[in-house]
């Protein structure tokens, strides 16, 4: 692969990140470094995929690295990790896959030869759960770090409670 067009795809993975995080109105502060994190994430995604990692598994490690990411820069700029992650991961959406999904299944619901069914039920089956796995990894990447680094534990966790008291007071 070369380098020049590496390049390219980080460049554009980046302005879609940012892209996207103009349109979910993120601080302008953050926007340089979404623009950083979907970069990086692309660019792990799509260096794994040239080593002969499959998409799915490519997903995983960008989505992993954007979740790592956003909660390192969470703390240098005291904005909660999914305002950064979010728009950083929605580039790695597999649109194309999903359209050939969605197409396949217009397909199939319409009249169609008997010799090509089988092709297309089998495209069309690759394609949604392509689709599904990468999505459910692009997810597990960003949430598992968030999951993992958490200060305390749900067994730590607080609530207050109502007193009776309180309860009677408010009904009167």
């Amino acid at each position: 692969m070369e380098w020049l067009l590496l390049l390219e795809k980080c460049i554009w993975f980046g302005l879609a990140a940012a892209g996207f995080a103009v349109l979910f109105n993120v601080p302008p502060k953050n926007l340089l470094t979404i623009y950083c994190m979907g970069a990086a994430g692309g660019f792990t995604k799509v260096l794994a995929m040239h080593f002969g990692i499959n998409v799915v598994f490519g997903s995983l490690f960008g989505a992993t690295v954007v979740g790592f990411l956003s909660i390192y820069f969470a703390h240098k700029r005291h904005s909660p990790p999914p305002v950064l992650a979010i728009p950083s991961v929605i580039p790695m959406i597999p649109g194309i896959l999903a359209y050939r999904t969605i197409i396949g299944l217009i397909k199939l619901a319409g009249e169609i030869q008997p010799d090509t069914y089988q092709q297309i039920v089998s495209e069309t089956v690759n394609y949604g759960i392509k689709t599904m796995f990468i999505l459910m990894c692009l997810a597990g990447g960003v949430g598992i770090p968030m999951l993992i680094t958490r200060k305390e534990s749900a067994k730590d966790l607080t609530f207050k409670r109502r007193r009776q008291k309180d309860i009677d007071i408010t009904e009167d």
